[in-house]
């Protein structure tokens, strides 16, 4: 198997309307760091298979498509979610992706996966997975224990095997030289890392671009295993969770500690037993299924919600007060009503849907209009014998685990946000509570479980 990494940069001009929070005051106004499309190409002799990342808040499937066209190979268009990159048409159901951001994301991939191709060699694939403490969170329960699965895939040229030397602490630190990787490896190309978190850290407030928490965690990470090891992160299933019970800020400092505690957890993982993706003979398969999901009607009355919400707010109850508001903001997402504001930034992170909706140019709903059924496409690839399931918008992570076998004896790798954007997929029983992602989503219960169902039907079948 020839593996192969490419990454290209794309700028976000000052004056851009920034994605993923409706009450940001304005367009972008500077570059807080660098927003890319990072690619990796695997190719058996035959067939070859393309995974891309983009710091995008979505990928519409019109995106997907485009890209998919300019590539010309098997690809799997990927958001990482920030909320601090350009506003790509991010709606409940999925919508169209703006000009200029579906020539310049689809051409970004195109060279990237270019570069990929061009850098292809000879290279085996181990996959470690453990838990990340401190991290990620359910962010609708506040005591909910901080932990969720981490998943790394090592990915080792056919030379020497990959020999940790421990982990070492940062450059300034005894025993450490100044520019020397804290963790040193012989063999390693670089790694793919899915992290099952929103990668929301900066507020609603920020308006310089970013990669926010994936772009900490890449620094970190190549802090740690040196400038010549690649380093691409990916967000998981993370519809349910997110850094709001974890974060100690939301300021770049705030990105270091926690990309620090990604970084630091992924060299230990590489410290430990792994068991093989892929080897030198190993064939890539893969399968995708479309399928339509029945729409969610909105049941709740806003302007009750909005009465339930000041009645909590005059009365002085922080808990009432969220949940009320939570609700309130949650119907107004799926009906596409942008204007209110009765959030503020506190709560930034569970406005991520674009102000405008998909069934009309004013942000608003079409009055009666009932809602459509919604197209979406289930992505499965084997890569030897690491599986791999791409699921489109924000599956919750139950969702993901429901694929893994107990025992974790094959290895499965899940991918959220990829190729399309249906919105919030949450569990059937997270749909017997009145959260903001479930009054949010546009599909009916059953949706994300139906999709897990296909995966798993699809991985049998290869």
């Amino acid at each position: 198997m020839r593996v192969g990494y490419g990454r290209v940069e794309f700028a976000v001009p000052d004056g851009t309307p920034m994605g993923g929070y409706l009450d940001r005051s304005g367009p972008s106004t500077g570059r807080l760091d660098p927003l890319q499309v990072g690619a990796i190409t695997w190719f058996d002799g035959e067939r070859r298979f393309a995974l891309a990342t983009a710091d995008v808040v979505c990928v519409n499937e019109d995106l997907g498509r485009r890209a998919r066209q300019l590539t010309k190979c098997e690809l799997w268009l990927a958001a990482s979610h920030t909320h601090a990159g350009p506003e790509t048409g991010c709606v409940p159901g999925g919508g169209p992706t703006p000009e200029p951001w579906l020539d310049r994301i689809a051409e970004a991939t195109r060279a990237a996966v270019r570069q990929a191709i061009d850098n292809e060699q000879p290279c085996a694939g181990m996959v470690h997975h453990g838990e990340l403490r401190g991290v990620g969170a359910d962010r609708s329960r506040p005591s909910a224990e901080a932990v969720v699965p981490l998943d790394l895939v090592a990915v080792r040229t056919d030379g020497p095997a990959v020999r940790p030397t421990g982990l070492a602490a940062r450059a300034g630190e005894p025993g450490v030289r100044a520019g020397e990787p804290a963790v040193r490896t012989d063999g390693l190309a670089g790694v793919l890392v899915v992290l099952p978190v929103h990668p929301t850290v900066l507020p609603a407030a920020n308006r310089q671009t970013s990669a926010d928490l994936v772009g900490a965690v890449r620094r970190s990470l190549r802090e740690r295993l040196g400038g010549d090891v690649w380093v691409v992160v990916a967000t998981g299933a993370a519809g349910d969770i997110s850094t709001r019970h974890t974060r100690r800020g939301q300021d770049t400092a705030e990105l270091d500690r926690l990309g620090g505690v990604v970084a630091d957890r992924c060299a230990e993982l590489l410290t430990e037993p792994a068991t093989r993706g892929w080897s030198a003979g190993s064939r890539i398969s893969s399968a995708e299924r479309r399928l339509t999901l029945r729409p969610a009607s909105v049941a709740a009355d806003p302007a009750a919600l909005t009465a339930d919400y000041e009645a909590a707010l005059a009365a002085g109850d922080p808990v009432a007060t969220r949940l009320a508001r939570s609700r309130l903001e949650g119907v107004r997402a799926r009906s596409g009503l942008a204007g209110g504001r009765a959030h503020s930034g506190q709560e930034d992170e569970r406005w991520t849907e674009s102000g405008r909706a998909r069934n009309g140019p004013d942000g608003m709903t079409a009055p009666n209009a009932p809602p459509a059924p919604i197209g979406v496409t289930v992505h499965t690839t084997r890569l030897g014998g690491l599986a791999m399931v791409g699921l489109p918008g924000e599956p919750f992570l139950a969702v993901a685990e429901s694929l893994r076998a107990p025992d974790h004896r094959e290895p499965v790798v899940v991918l959220g946000y990829v190729n399309g954007y249906p919105g919030y997929l949450p569990t059937i029983d997270a749909y017997r509570r009145t959260e903001y992602e479930v009054l949010a989503s546009p599909v009916a219960p059953g949706s994300a479980e139906l999709l897990a169902e296909t995966a798993r039907h699809l991985l049998e079948g290869s």
